[in-house]
């Protein structure tokens, strides 16, 4: 064939009726055709003309969905491609990331979560609250995790995406679990990392991965944009400011800061910082540091742009040197561990000044956006901390949770701040 159409092909000048013929118009006419073949009057008992139109209808659905799940299937390779964040000639051993079970067992996801009416106890919390494998919201819902090993940390997602769970170490290393508020099972996001650090809105993760040092975004539970860089034998991510990564070297003590956006490497290490709680809104970090010749600790607001320059310290507070604490929004409070046995409540304006808090702190506490905190003690009692009460000279209790076995804590789950970091 030559490819080239008769001048009297209608393909190539306009018809010579219209053919802008509506729908209603179509189903009217055919409706008429089947009513002209039938021999007598009268309603027909059944439709002709409406199972013709109910099979196109369905016809025209089955394509549209097979449309969109091709669509679907495509997004999903593309982002899974994305989500091999080895380099491309590799490094040998095993990578840290994965996106099936961490022990390799089975291609299968985790059982499917399920959503059921939370039934509140003695406490009802104003976060979320993770007990063994059973999510129960602030909102009401209790998910069931099941297959999600012991976590110790739990952070809610941006935009109340769902949420990053943490789980304790291991002997082989720590896994990251990513929990979609949609339902599905929890997905392994990371198995076997050395160690695992999240961003405050849950938009970032880093992670020690063999000799590296590795950060990523994370979007719809895919690891998306991976900065890698490596790094000295015990140095790894503890936390974030902004969109920089905190590092510590516990093995030799000091931490550094790892602008991976300017794709260096961690800055100068400042060696008497010990630890650090969590950001301010000005961008300061409030963190433990070493000071004088006794080198005693002393709480200190910390200059990421200045290699965690102390811009202001305190030494009236006695801290506990395990590091467990969590600022307020407002950045005007710290809750955190005491060396006297109890947990303390510090006004960071000023001069810091320590109030006794109630009983020690078992993991990382969570601050609400009305300024309350909340955390789980030693025996898997909630503890309330209001600031105004504190201050009144009150001394906050554990409240009991039902469903709490003996031996077992609740993992409190950090909101997001109102302001994501990076926003």
């Amino acid at each position: 064939m030559s490819g080239i159409r008769p001048t009297d092909d209608n393909r190539t000048r306009g018809p010579e009726r219209p053919f802008r013929v509506g729908e209603d118009e179509l189903e009217r006419a055919l409706r008429e055709t089947f009513a002209r073949r039938v021999d007598r009057p009268g309603p027909l008992r059944a439709d002709p003309a409406g199972d013709v139109l109910r099979r196109a209808r369905r016809s025209g659905r089955r394509r549209a969905l097979t449309g969109l799940a091709l669509a679907g299937l495509a997004t999903v390779l593309v982002t899974t491609g994305m989500a091999q964040l080895g380099e491309p000639g590799g490094r040998g051993g095993t990578p840290t990331v994965v996106l099936g079970d961490p022990h390799g067992s089975s291609a299968s996801p985790l059982p499917t979560a399920s959503a059921r009416v939370y039934r509140a106890g003695p406490v009802r919390a104003e976060l979320d609250l993770l007990v063994g494998d059973l999510l129960d919201t602030s909102g009401g819902e209790r998910r069931d995790l099941t297959g999600v090993g012991r976590v110790e940390r739990a952070q809610r997602i941006h935009d109340r995406e769902g949420w990053l769970l943490t789980s304790a170490a291991t002997a082989a290393g720590r896994t990251l679990w990513w929990v979609s508020a949609a339902g599905g099972a929890p997905q392994v996001m990371l198995a076997a990392a050395d160690a695992v650090a999240v961003s405050p809105d849950g938009r970032q993760v880093a992670w020690r991965d063999g000799s590296d040092l590795v950060a990523a975004g994370v979007v719809a539970g895919q690891l998306i944009a991976p900065s890698r860089v490596t790094a000295p034998t015990g140095v790894v991510p503890v936390g974030f400011t902004g969109d920089d990564v905190l590092v510590s070297q516990p093995d030799r003590g000091g931490m550094s800061v790892w602008r991976r956006a300017l794709g260096g490497v961690p800055g100068t290490v400042n060696p008497d910082v010990r630890g650090v709680y969590g950001n301010r809104p000005d961008g300061l970090v409030v963190g433990l540091v070493a000071t004088g010749p006794s080198r005693q600790p002393c709480l200190a607001l910390l200059d990421p742009a200045r290699d965690l320059t102390p811009a202001r310290t305190g030494c009236g507070p006695r801290l506990s040197a395990d590091g467990l604490g969590a600022v307020s929004p407002d950045g005007r409070w710290l809750l955190a561990n005491g060396a006297a046995g109890t947990a303390v409540l510090v006004d960071l304006a000023g001069t810091p000044t320590a109030h006794p808090a109630g009983p020690l702190l078992a993991g990382t506490p969570a601050w609400t956006r009305t300024g309350a905190a909340l955390h789980a003690d030693a025996a898997g009692g909630l503890v309330r901390v209001t600031p105004d009460r504190v201050l009144a000279g009150e001394r906050p209790t554990p409240s009991t949770l039902d469903g709490v076995s003996p031996g077992q804590r609740p993992v409190v789950v950090a909101d997001t701040p109102v302001v994501p970091d990076g926003a």
